[in-house]
């Protein structure tokens, strides 16, 4: 029930004792009527008014807990686990430097902090979780947390927030040495903000957590935070509504992995060195934008299973492909820089309905590998993409190049599907096949097509940020 309705009951409940005489008049003649009378009465007035004065009571009791919320000073010397126990929710633990024990468990709302530098060090027992929280609204600031179990069975983690840690907050510590750093485990509404998050770096990639996990946890944000030497940066699976942004990924195996995660936002970050910068797979309505990807191994940004999301305004630099896709269909895929590449982009697999525009294609050894028959138009509005290898005049000034660019040809679909035939390349066969391309476009195959090359590289912030960190 909301307030204004209890307010309302209230106001019915004033307007009924004005109009009844909540004393009722009684005299010798009419005394049990007026005795079989009060309780009526009395029942038709008072229920209006139980909402209301319930909502009143609440109100006081949260005034009052708010009230008497205490700071206590934690020592090194002091038992941790008891004096969660003995604080009053909504108490805040400040946690004098020094080391403290692990495998602590956080049952009520409260605030661990410790001092500016992060020297208060909570370290587990090198078995399941460092801290574990089970209530909402939980609070850690400003701690270093090492040193948990090594079982990814068992979930071990650093920080692991329980489905009940609604509205946990993890801000401005370090969390060092842990199998998973942040393990979200189904809470709602949970915030990882500004950590620095360094794994275990003894293990092999392989046997590594991944910097935060997120497991079915609908409304959390990952924002700000420093993530390196663990197997993915952030591995989100079944989750929605999340929102990754502002993150910077070094020595991961992926920087950002999605699986089976809906109606989510990956944006503004920097990927450093990785095997796969982004990698979203199975996944629905995303937006992506504002990313950076540098010196990938693999793939800078790759769409397995992506459908109806909006890629946009991000810069991939290096690895074997710049941009794979495969089975993703109805995406917008506009405004990126796909740069140095082996393979610009990798379009397989059936994808289909796929709006890409404004894209630029820089110094890719291919820009575009598509092994198959269909006419795909790569323009949209009469607004294609940038080509750094497309040879074109624009006589009328319009920054759209004269003649479409075609990335493929016979000779391509023919290496794709017999590599060996690469021996051939400098022969004289292919020169003319290649001159009759030129000569009669109708025996070209059926491909990628851009009707409305642009003339120059799309001016975008990403890229000036890009260049920034060059």
């Amino acid at each position: 029930m909301t307030t204004r309705q209890s307010a309302s009951l209230a106001e019915n409940g004033e307007a009924k004792r004005g109009k009844f005489d909540l004393k009722p008049k009684t005299s010798p003649s009419c005394g049990e009527e007026a005795s079989a009378f009060r309780p009526k009465l009395f029942t038709r007035i008072a229920s209006p008014l139980r909402p209301a004065l319930a909502a009143l009571s609440l109100m006081a009791a949260v005034t009052s807990g708010a009230a008497h919320a205490a700071i206590v000073q934690v020592m090194p010397g002091n038992d941790l686990q008891s004096t969660i126990a003995a604080a009053a929710p909504g108490d805040t633990l400040q946690l004098a430097a020094g080391e403290y024990p692990g495998n602590i468990v956080i049952d009520k709302p409260l605030t661990l902090q410790g001092p500016d530098d992060r020297a208060a060090v909570i370290i587990g027992e090198r078995r399941g979780r460092t801290i574990w929280i089970q209530a909402p609204d939980v609070a850690l600031r400003q701690l270093t947390v090492r040193h948990s179990g090594l079982s990814l069975p068992d979930m071990d983690a650093g920080i692991f927030l329980d489905k009940s840690a609604h509205q946990a907050l993890i801000e401005h510590n370090d969390i060092l040495d842990n199998l998973v750093g942040v393990y979200v485990w189904g809470p709602k509404n949970a915030i990882v903000h500004s950590n620095r998050i360094v794994g275990q770096t003894g293990l092999r990639v392989n046997e590594r957590g991944n910097g935060v996990t997120i497991w079915n946890s609908p409304g959390s944000k990952i924002i700000g935070n420093d993530i390196s030497e663990g197997r993915d940066g952030i591995y989100s699976n079944a989750s929605r509504q999340n929102i990754f942004s502002g993150n910077t990924f070094t020595k991961v195996r992926y920087a950002v992995h999605y699986m089976y995660t809906d109606n989510s936002e990956v944006s503004d970050n920097i990927s450093i060195g990785n095997e796969i910068a982004y990698a979203l797979m199975f996944s629905r309505f995303l937006t992506v934008r504002n990313n950076i990807g540098m010196g990938n191994m693999n793939q800078g940004l790759q769409l397995n299973g992506t459908q109806q999301s909006t890629i946009e305004n991000n810069v991939i630099d290096g690895g074997e492909k710049a941009v794979f896709l495969y089975n993703s269909n109805f995406n917008r895929i506009a405004h990126n820089i796909f740069k140095n590449s082996d393979i610009g982009v990798h379009y397989t697999a059936g994808s289909q309905g796929n709006e890409i525009t404004g894209n630029a294609f820089i110094s890719n050894q291919n820009q575009v590998k598509y092994v198959g028959t269909r006419y795909l138009e790569w323009s949209v509005d009469g607004h294609g993409n940038y080509w750094s290898d497309h040879s074109a005049f624009d006589l009328d000034g319009d920054g759209i190049g004269d003649t479409a660019y075609r990335p493929n040809g016979i000779i391509d679909q023919v290496l794709w599907r017999a590599p060996s035939a690469r021996l051939l390349l400098n022969s004289p066969a292919v020169s003319i096949v290649r001159w009759a391309q030129t000569q009669f476009p109708a025996i070209l195959p059926g491909g990628v097509m851009d009707s409305a090359p642009l003339m120059a590289v799309p001016d975008t912030p990403t890229l000036k940020k890009y260049e920034s960190l060059k």
